[in-house]
């Protein structure tokens, strides 16, 4: 399924892991106030989750490519069509 023209794109992993390492260094850095502490802290968990849906879903997929049934076949299955 295509993204319309008004829908954001999903940042990519490598983005997402550029923005968490940016939001630890600030954090380890220790000099930001409670309130901005918070919301990077609040900004790194919802980034942190989606870096983890992101790598669950790169695992089946593989799964996918390398799965093979009882008898050592190869098992093969379409990718969804938003791919």
């Amino acid at each position: 399924m295509a993204k319309s023209a008004r829908e954001p794109e999903e940042p990519r992993f490598d983005d997402t892991m550029t923005r968490l390492q940016e939001i630890v260094g600030k954090l380890e850095g220790g000099d930001l106030a409670l309130e901005e502490s918070l919301a990077l802290f609040e900004e790194g968990v919802g980034l942190s989750r989606r870096a983890q849906g992101i790598l669950e879903e790169a695992q089946k997929r593989i799964d996918m490519l390398l799965g093979v049934d009882a008898n050592g076949q190869a098992k093969t299955a379409p990718f969804p069509a938003d791919r």
